[in-house]
């Protein structure tokens, strides 16, 4: 992976980030296409959709920003590529809704396998957008943020209970609980760690740059000048 050490390579890993975010999408549209209940954040971004009569992509551009903020809050890294996440996936979803390629399915038979076909494009789509070293998704930051502040509680338990709130928070609101929610929070993150590995992707070694940093490296190309 090329360092964002210059004008060109910032461009070249934020148009990578950019293109996994939108393959990204493509995925989450799938698992909502599968109509047979969506995955935890996409059940409140559903609920919340249908509450407020705004698009999907309008509601999780809305859930992605304030959690940005708390992230902010919690004194944790943001990066270039966590804005871009905020925006692009939800809008880009609509822009699959409008196009209505992908039919809404009716039974678990043609359900479930549409489930697991996006869960697995949205793993290997992370790879584009994990390797630009631009900043993690605002959801995962807040994860990482409250495990920092629950330090005697394990990741996975700080994990499960982000969702499983998300989720029932999600269900008040109308949003769609079914056996693909289930499927979804015991199969992602297994899926996302066999896709990382077969691209040999260790995203341990990574070390995301923040918005400052990218600043700094533009103020001073500029000073080449």
């Amino acid at each position: 992976m090329e360092q964002n050490n210059t004008p060109g390579s910032l461009l070249k890993n934020a148009l990578s980030a950019s293109f996994g975010l939108f393959v990204f999408a493509f995925g989450v549209h799938l698992t909502i296409r599968a109509n047979i209940g969506a995955g935890p954040w996409d059940v409140f971004q559903l609920g919340l959709s249908s509450s407020l009569h705004i698009l999907y992509g309008n509601a999780s551009v809305t859930v992605s920003l304030l959690i940005l903020l708390i992230d902010i809050c919690l004194r944790e890294k943001i990066g270039i590529g966590m804005i871009l996440d905020a925006i692009l996936v939800g809008k880009s979803v609509d822009l699959f809704d409008a196009l209505n390629l992908i039919p809404m399915q009716q039974s678990l038979l043609t359900g479930i396998p549409m489930m697991l076909i996006g869960i697995v494009i949205e793993g290997y789509s992370q790879y584009f957008y994990m390797r630009s070293a631009l900043g993690c998704g605002p959801r995962d930051t807040l994860l990482v943020g409250l495990k920092r502040k629950l330090p005697k509680i394990p990741l996975g338990l700080v994990s499960i209970a982000l969702l499983v709130t998300v989720t029932g928070v999600g269900y008040l609101l109308g949003g769609p609980v079914g056996i693909g929610t289930l499927i979804y929070m015991f199969t992602a993150g297994p899926i996302l760690q066999f896709a990382l590995k077969t691209v040999r992707c260790d995203v341990t070694a990574i070390d995301h740059q923040s918005i400052p940093d990218t600043c700094r490296v533009l103020l001073a190309h500029r000073k080449k000048k």
